[in-house]
């Protein structure tokens, strides 16, 4: 029999004032600017600690200390989420928003299923664990202790989802709880788990946002390391190619790695299919850039909502649920009015009107607009768009397109489209395609100089809109580059239109993917870190020198955040032998993070470090720590 989920609506209701008021409290925060003073580096890492801090007295001084109470028992569903650095447990506006969005879409489907914030001590960063962040500083200080508390998410996580071997679980993690859920899934099995979502992950991993470098020291010229040959090839990413399954919503498609590295591979056995990650576009902590307030506003951005569509498609699909949630729609139908399509017109309005009934009928909008060739000369008609169509408006607007001109094969597809998606006002979060039913291909580039790279380039910017293209067998060769390109399908009059329609309706993944750079070869604002020497020192002591264009380094030692330095060398003393002793430097320009690079160190002596306060310009050959 299935179990009576128990849900306290007032609960909720207290909840969604803690939602309101954070979403106000980050609309201020936007106003600040993103960029982070160089200066003030370090600072700025410690304000997003303090941020956390803000974010849990919020929630405790306004909601219970249990927002859901959930069954004792076993459930067929557990929704588990591990908050990040410092937030209270049950009331930070992260887990809130987390599993208010996945319960506004699955409470109707008599699922039997609870909430849980995982209960471990996300240990925090800010003014009250100083020295977590910068104990390393001068000495080792108590700067273990963040890993320590990684550690023991992973071990709750992992005796939370065995305790219960019928129930099927879902994961959420944000920040130091996105590390948690990383970590634990390479040691739980795939079977238990239905989707994880990561958010903000320090130890994100994306290779395609990989750039090759090459760093060339012309010191012995010039008498300075500052004095860089720099060339590079532009990541996979940025080209929207070899794309990671379980890359979500990334959109800086320079990320590659995370502030404190990576966990290799990020997608266990198993998981293909069952784990994504959100990555906000400039925050410090998963992406190339430097904001602390990116980090920080995983909610106000919506990104909770964007990952909830998602997951409510896996559990319906887990549990063969017939109720299905999708995004918001935003669709706009752009037929072809040239007079080769005089036999198709009919059948092509039918499948339209199919289409915009079944949109309205999910919430969403339509708009209508045809087009023909430039050359005719004809520019695209709207007939009408997202805030003027209905039922009435758009039928009217079918019966006003009528079939004429033409002439050459291809039409004007290019311009019509450009212009479209110029001119629509669209929806942050809605799912945006672009219909087109034709049976001729297009200029490349247009009459009017609009290039493909032009449309593809303007799809992406804005979300972005996918081109779903139905066509006669004929043609579809020569749509299948811009519907790739866009995220979207060709489809031709031989195949049933009701299936196209159907998937449209169905989908979910509202953001991009990525915002893919067509700019120059590889972006210059992006420093570069090299090792040139690695090497044992006085006293069992560990040296490691580097040349870079970055203005600081950033020190990090088995994932704790040591300091930056604008040295090219550090020492290190006395390693812990029951340690990993992984050190991480990473290049920081005023904006930008570069790619980390690992060094491996071994020795049996408790940490500390040494960052140089002058410049340090001799030079060793690399000699690996023994």
């Amino acid at each position: 029999m299935p179990k009576t989920i128990r849900y306290d609506r007032y609960l909720l209701w207290r909840a969604r004032q803690v939602r309101r008021k954070w979403k106000e409290r980050e609309r201020e925060r936007q106003k600040i600017r993103d960029g982070i003073c160089p200066v003030h580096y370090l600072i700025a890492i410690v304000m997003v600690g303090l941020s956390a801090i803000g974010l849990s007295m919020v929630g405790a001084n306004t909601a219970p200390a249990s927002a859901i109470d959930y069954a004792v028992d076993c459930p067929d569903l557990r929704i588990i989420f591990a908050r990040g650095s410092g937030e209270e447990h049950n009331t930070s506006s992260n887990y809130l928003e987390f599993i208010q969005s996945i319960e506004s879409k699955i409470s109707t489907w008599g699922l039997a299923h609870d909430y849980v914030d995982l209960d471990y001590e996300a240990k925090g960063i800010g003014i009250e664990n100083i020295f977590t962040l910068i104990g390393a500083f001068f000495g080792a200080g108590d700067a273990y202790d963040f890993g320590a508390s990684v550690d023991g998410g992973v071990a709750k996580l992992e005796a939370l989802v065995t305790a219960c071997p019928g129930t099927k679980y879902v994961l959420g993690g944000y920040s130091q709880g996105a590390m948690v859920v990383s970590q634990a899934i390479h040691s739980i099995s795939a079977d238990k788990i239905i989707y994880a979502a990561t958010f903000g992950d320090p130890k994100i991993y994306l290779p395609e946002g990989k750039a090759w470098f090459s760093l060339s020291l012309l010191e012995p010229f010039t008498g300075t390391g500052k004095n860089l040959l720099r060339t590079g090839i532009m990541p996979d990413a940025c080209k929207g190619k070899n794309l990671s399954d379980y890359r979500m919503y990334v959109p800086d498609c320079y990320a590659y790695e995370g502030m404190l590295g990576s966990y290799r591979p990020y997608e266990p056995l198993g998981y293909a299919g069952k784990l994504g990650t959100w990555c906000n576009k400039y925050d410090m902590f998963c992406s190339s850039y430097l904001s602390a307030s990116s980090h920080t506003s995983y909610v106000a951005d919506g990104l909770y909502g964007d990952a909830s569509r998602v997951i409510a498609a896996k559990i319906a699909e887990s549990f063969d649920v017939e109720e299905r949630y999708t995004s918001p729609h935003d669709t706009v139908i752009l037929i072809d009015s040239t007079g080769s399509m005089n036999s198709l017109i009919d059948k092509y309005k039918a499948e339209a009107k199919r289409l915009a009934n079944k949109t309205w009928e999910a919430g969403g909008r339509v708009a209508l607009y045809d087009y023909r060739d430039l050359a005719d000369p004809y520019n695209v008609v709207k007939h009408c768009d997202f805030e003027s169509c209905n039922p009435e408006t758009f039928e009217a607007g079918l019966a006003e397109i009528s079939t004429d001109g033409g002439g050459d094969t291809p039409e004007s597809l290019l311009s019509a489209s450009f212009a479209v998606m110029q001119e629509l006002d669209w929806r942050l979060g809605a799912t945006k395609s672009l219909v087109v039913l034709t049976d001729a291909g297009y200029h490349e580039p247009d009459l009017d100089g609009t290039t493909f790279l032009d449309v593809t380039r303007l799809s992406k910017q804005i979300d972005p809109v996918n081109f779903y293209v139905v066509t006669t067998p004929g043609a579809a060769s020569s749509y299948r580059d811009l519907a790739e390109a866009t995220g979207g399908r060709v489809v031709t009059t031989a195949d049933d239109l009701t299936e196209l329609t159907d998937y449209i309706i169905a989908r979910y993944d509202s953001l991009p993917r990525v915002e893919e750079d067509y700019g120059t070869e590889f972006d210059a604002d992006v420093p570069v870190l090299e090792v040139s020497s690695v090497e044992l020192v006085d006293d069992g002591a560990v040296r490691v020198d580097f040349i870079t264009d970055a203005e600081r380094v950033l020190v990090i030692l088995d994932d704790a955040v040591l300091g930056t330095t604008k040295s090219d060398s550090v020492v290190l003393h006395g390693l812990d032998g029951d340690a990993a002793n992984r050190l991480l430097l990473v290049p920081l320009s005023d904006s930008r993070r570069g790619n980390s690079v690992a060094v491996e160190l071994n020795s049996a002596k408790k940490a500390s470090v040494a960052i140089p306060k002058t410049p340090n310009t001799g030079h060793a050959k690399v000699v690996r720590a023994s």
